[in-house]
């Protein structure tokens, strides 16, 4: 089963030029996942415009093939009773965070123990919006998430461009810390599967910034073995996200 660890789906609001002033729904990204044989997708919303509510809509719709995860901005004095309810109410199955766009440090125990002490408790997975950022860097994903092994942590994008070295560092030491691959240059991922084999990838589109099958084209390049790519495209997202 091809499973796409990453993408983002919403409704317009705002104004901005910036993507949220149209939508991009989960009916457009489901006729990109056919055209590239993907079976199921995560879908979370942006990080500018937080609506766990439309997630929760869209999975009760396409419950086989879209899979949710909600977002908080730890900032905020109700996210832990928001997590909470992504994952009872809404029945997500993960949680995506966004440190550049809601402006903390990820190095930050008095926000972020809270929020991983919850995910722990919920079962959530975290994804971790990472794209190169002083306020992001994988050590110090690292530094949060040692102390909460159970939890585990999807570094998507592997801190790409000048954190990826970094990124593959802490997923080789951490064995809850795996690197999603979306938005990442072909030698990139070529460099994570040479250092920690298929065990610790996951693939991402990060849809629709890029498509699901250029993203099935750079992995294919990049992992020559079948049964490694199995492992890459799906296997090991639904271990994490216990999928049966």
């Amino acid at each position: 089963m091809i499973i796409d660890a990453y993408n983002n789906i919403w409704q317009a609001g705002g104004t901005s030029d910036y993507l949220t002033a149209e939508s991009y729904g989960p009916e457009t990204m489901l006729g990109a996942m056919d055209a590239a044989g993907v079976d199921k997708a995560v879908a979370c919303s942006l990080g500018q415009m937080i609506d766990n509510d439309f997630i929760a809509a869209t999975i009760d719709k396409y419950p086989d093939r879209i899979i949710g995860f909600g977002q908080v901005d730890p900032r905020r004095p109700d996210a832990i009773n928001e997590l909470r309810r992504c994952a009872g109410e809404l029945m997500l199955r993960g949680v995506k965070l966004h440190p550049t766009m809601h402006g903390y440090h990820f190095a930050d125990h008095g926000l972020l123990d809270p929020v991983f002490r919850a995910c722990a408790d919920l079962g959530l997975v975290v994804l971790v919006n990472a794209l190169d950022d002083p306020f992001c860097a994988p050590l110090a994903f690292e530094e949060i998430s040692r102390g909460f092994p159970d939890v585990p942590l999807l570094v998507a994008h592997m801190g790409t461009v000048w954190n990826v070295m970094e990124a593959i560092l802490v997923a080789e030491r951490n064995s809850q810390i795996y690197l999603e691959t979306s938005g990442t240059q072909l030698i990139e991922v070529k460099m994570a599967y040479s250092r920690l084999g298929p065990e610790k990838l996951v693939m991402g589109t990060d849809w629709p910034g890029s498509d699901f099958d250029l993203e099935r084209a750079k992995i294919a390049r990049a992992i020559p073995s079948e049964a490694d790519r199995q492992r890459v495209e799906g296997g090991n997202l639904a271990v994490l996200l216990r999928l049966g």
